[in-house]
């Protein structure tokens, strides 16, 4: 056994021990909660067996049988929610089987709550519905520990009618929800179950080839990119401790020091809540076996050199050891024209980091018409790191209706114009077009990258907006407002962070133009202004205008 993983893990499970659960905690943070105790309480900790946790572990138990409906569900955000009781019955499960392995007479009455609260909501679980993609891995995962524990066929059959449905995955090993927090926190670990408990060897190589995949989105701080997610993850930052047992299982199973080199990375880091996999060591210790050493022929990290493209999401990733870049072509805004949960939609089309200096996003939005931001239609590589985005967006006037469709109390339906509705009935009018082509070339150079931006057929104003992480220095740039925006008029403008510097220009004159979120979001009061530093260069369609990106060190600099 890796003692030094189990010292790590039970060093975080004490650590969140000390912290108190909020007051009015939905239930599935109560069973967090409750897992994280009897996780304490059973393992080698200063919390082994400790009264005060084995009480209040009963406390939680009561609570949660007392807020459970008839019907087996918990209101969870969502009211009788299948789905929402799934995530908390995994880890009762898990609470009730490292209480049944203990075998301890003080710990009999919680045993007997937990498995009352199963058998009410093992029904619920195998007839119910579900949302999301992931909640049906969710749900048959729930389902198969109940069965282990509680053995009942309607399980089995259930969780094979959604297997059936086929695994949500590409060929890239991305997942339909392109998320890596559906994929690390829920889909990943749920098939990882199931394989386990029905013995379905097969679903193991939907989560080998994801984390596969995952190999080329993480960041070399340990991030990982989330540009292309369909779920709220695409507007954010995504640290990949999550992933932790998923990457030491494969390399275990595997003899892969690849994932066995995340794994320890992720140790080494200690971010997150490293705690709450106490438990599921304590339950499976073959997960603290020592990790597998780099072997002949396999590469013994993971790739830090590399093109990687990701057609499910028409995404590229680009590595040059402590570098990385993303280009993003991938939304759905043209074939689902609407802003809802569940659609890609982040106009980020450009990333790059160079060490600590952090690039979040690179962004364009013409003021034409309240269409919003550039959302490129494809991605298309013309060589190894070149690659072609673009879209054309086309806006009508409408014409008089043809007399045949006139009414004469001027009643006409309701109908979308694609920006907005009115009783128009636009459906049947002819229409003149104003349209705007933009097609955007990112080309890797030596030490950084070109961006070539052409934009043709109507006059518009644009503002192309660059975002660097917080806790840097700009300078070269001019400062609009105390909000943290910034005007490249000329020249060169430089992000420094430590001895990172991402270097870009040139500037385009003096012109403002605000970035337009679109009518969709303006209508809801909604913004798409992102959180850091913002620098903002302009110019008016028709125009060509490039915009070079370089990295540096302050040493570098200095002796050129």
């Amino acid at each position: 056994m890796d003692q030094d993983f189990v010292r790590l893990l039970t060093a975080a499970s004490e650590a969140q021990l000390t912290r108190e659960l909020p007051v009015g905690s939905d239930p599935r943070r109560v069973g967090r909660e409750l897992r994280r105790l009897v996780a304490g309480y059973l393992g080698e900790s200063k919390y082994r067996h400790d009264p005060a946790i084995l009480e209040r572990s009963r406390q939680l138990t009561a609570e949660l049988a007392a807020s459970q409906h008839p019907d087996g569900t918990y209101d969870i955000g969502n009211l009788h929610s299948p789905p929402d009781t799934a995530f908390l019955v995994q880890d009762l499960c898990v609470v009730w089987e490292l209480l049944d392995q203990d075998d301890q007479g003080p710990t009999a009455s919680i045993r007997t709550v937990i498995h009352e609260i199963l058998q009410k909501a093992g029904p619920a679980l195998a007839t119910g519905g579900v949302h999301t993609p992931n909640h049906r891995w969710e749900v048959s995962a729930a389902l198969a520990r109940v069965h282990h524990i509680i053995p009942d066929q309607r399980y089995v059959d259930r969780i094979d009618e959604w297997l059936t449905e086929g695994i949500d995955a590409g060929p890239d090993g991305i997942y339909s929800e392109r998320s890596a927090i559906y994929a690390a926190a829920v889909t990943n670990p749920s098939l990882l179950t199931i394989a386990w408990l029905l013995a379905r060897p097969e679903l193991i190589e939907f989560v080998r080839r994801n984390l596969e995949a995952t190999l080329y989105l993480l960041e070399p701080n340990g991030e990982v990119d989330v540009v292309a997610s369909r779920r709220q993850d695409q507007f954010g930052v995504f640290d990949g401790w999550p992933y932790l047992l998923q990457f030491r299982e494969l390399a275990l199973l595997d003899g892969d020091s690849r994932f066995a080199a995340v794994a320890q990375s992720i140790e080494r880091r200690g971010t997150g809540e490293l705690g709450d996999f106490l438990a599921e060591v304590l339950e499976r210790p073959e997960l603290a076996a020592p990790l597998p050493q780099p072997t002949e022929p396999q590469p013994a990290e993971p790739p830090t050199d590399f093109v990687q493209e990701f057609p499910s999401q028409a995404s590229v990733r680009i590595r040059r050891g402590s570098r990385t870049a993303t280009i993003f072509g991938g939304t759905d805004f043209h074939d689902v024209p609407v802003i809802a949960s569940g659609l890609s939609v982040n106009p980020t089309f450009f990333k790059l980091r160079h060490g600590d200096a952090i690039l979040d996003s690179v962004r364009l939005a013409p003021q034409f018409f309240g269409t919003g931001h550039f959302h490129s239609e494809y991605l298309r590589r013309w060589s190894q790191s070149v690659v072609e985005l673009g879209s054309e967006v086309a806006v009508p006037y409408y014409q008089p209706l043809s007399p045949e469709r006139r009414a004469p109390d001027g009643r006409y339906p309701l109908t979308p114009d694609g920006r907005f509705y009115a009783a128009m009935d636009f459906g049947q009018r002819s229409r003149d077009y104003h349209k705007l082509r933009t097609a955007i070339t990112v080309a890797e150079v030596e030490k950084g990258f070109d961006l070539t931006f052409e934009l043709t057929g109507s006059e518009a104003p644009y503002a192309i907006e660059l975002c660097f992480r917080p806790g840097g220095v700009l300078s070269g740039v001019e400062a609009i407002d105390e909000s943290g925006n910034f005007q490249l008029e000329s020249g060169t403008g430089v992000y420094t962070v430590g001895e990172d510097r991402i270097e870009f220009g040139p500037g385009s004159g003096a012109a403002r133009v605000g970035m337009d979120p679109g009518e969709r979001y303006r209508m809801l009061n909604g913004s798409l202004v992102p959180d850091g530093l913002r620098v903002y260069l302009t110019g008016r369609a028709p125009a060509s205008q490039s915009l070079e990106i370089r990295y540096s060190q302050r040493l570098e600099f200095r002796t050129l």
